[in-house]
């Protein structure tokens, strides 16, 4: 599903470590090195003159409720004609390092909530799905509860007419077609090469 952006408008990217991608959080304009420079980058290319604006509020280690909290500041505050999330991750995993487990439905209570924000103030809504490769046996034990996350972003996207960007399926096949090492470092966070080749690119 395409996206259409006004021109001048403005994108805000917000999620967890994998948006965040070690950008400069002195720097309200730093993009990371991730898909979010990216994805900026290509679409100023491919769009001169467009004049777009785009805003990396990703932070490391969120789950969904910690963007609930900072949803008005991070995001709604910019004001923004496309929003992005990508969240899922650290909402199965600390129930795997003693941390307490987020119910599929808690998740999707949240995830909806915030989503039903930027869209009542028409925000167009991109989800990307949590991913995860099974390079360890820690990282294939996330599978089951994870697949649950990600059927809850699949949900939603149908529900509020989001682009829902297949982000597992991608990493997969990747994968299986050559080594989960050259798409992610640990099964979770992408290398250069995942950042740029598993990601749709922007028209």
């Amino acid at each position: 599903m395409a996206v259409e952006l006004p021109r001048g408008g403005t994108v805000v990217l917000i999620g967890d470590s994998i948006t965040d991608a070690g950008r400069v959080r002195t720097d309200p304009a730093s993009l990371g090195c991730g898909y979010a420079y990216l994805v900026a980058a290509l679409f100023a290319a491919r769009n001169p003159g467009h004049r777009a604006r785009f805003v990396n509020r990703g932070i490391n280690g969120n789950r969904v409720t910690d963007l609930a909290a900072r949803w008005a500041d991070d995001c709604l505050a910019h004001q923004p004609d496309v929003v992005s999330v990508m969240v899922g991750i650290n909402d199965c995993a600390r129930a795997f390092a003693g941390g307490e487990a987020m119910p599929a439905e808690t998740f999707a209570a949240h995830y909806r909530s915030i989503l039903d924000q930027a869209a009542t103030r028409g925000a167009r809504l991109v989800l990307l799905e949590p991913f995860v490769l099974p390079v360890n046996q820690l990282r294939a034990s996330y599978r089951p509860d994870l697949d649950l996350k990600i059927q809850v972003v699949r949900t939603l996207a149908a529900e509020f007419g989001a682009a829902l960007i297949g982000t597992d399926a991608l990493f997969a096949e990747a994968a299986a077609a050559s080594s989960a090492d050259e798409w992610t470092t640990d099964g979770v966070h992408p290398t250069p090469a995942g950042h740029a080749g598993c990601w749709p690119k922007p028209g």
